[in-house]
């Protein structure tokens, strides 16, 4: 679903956040209700809270208030909305550029792919979940289990019993930024 020139969903971004979280791209039921990770099954919003990354629970509506609590919201792919990964346009020189503008501390991508695609333009192999050894703009980056509806089911989260695991520890590496 393209978008008509703009973007899909906006940037909520400000100076000096204490985390910027970065998704593939808005899947079809975000863009339809014009939220980030407001599809049905999505889990963005009950781990924030969970993990203690804001202190207390925020719904998809919340999206544009998140700068008051420290942290942003951005996508890869700006200008289409997807609910699959494959073909996208990633365009992580974009991203790049915005982390350098707003130097969070930390950028967490929402999926393995997103942190995938950050890591192949830098010439890094293939992240794992989890903190890495490389920063993105001089941000130090971060790759959690997506919270789609999709990415349920698996017996481990490399090494993790479950996604929530992550944004756990996540959210303790915030807490001492």
């Amino acid at each position: 679903m393209p978008a008509s020139g703009g973007p899909v969903l906006p940037d909520h971004l400000a100076p000096g956040l204490r985390a910027v979280f970065c998704g593939t791209a808005p899947g079809l039921a975000s863009a339809a209700r014009g939220h980030y990770y407001a599809g049905p099954g999505n889990r963005f919003w009950e781990y924030l809270a969970a993990a203690r990354i804001v202190p207390a629970p925020l719904t998809a509506e919340d999206d544009a208030r998140v700068t008051a609590f420290g942290i942003g919201l951005t996508d890869l792919v700006k200008t289409m909305a997807q609910s699959h990964d494959r073909g996208l346009p990633y365009d992580v020189p974009a991203l790049a550029a915005k982390l350098d503008a707003h130097r969070p501390a930390w950028i967490a991508f929402t999926s393995k792919e997103a942190g995938t695609q950050a890591a192949r333009w830098l010439g890094r192999p293939r992240p794992g979940l989890g903190a890495q050894d490389w920063d993105l703009a001089g941000s130090r980056v971060f790759v959690l289990p997506s919270p789609s509806g999709r990415n349920q089911g698996r017996a481990s989260y490399d090494g993790r019993p479950t996604r929530l695991a992550w944004w756990e520890e996540l959210g303790e590496r915030l807490r001492e930024t």
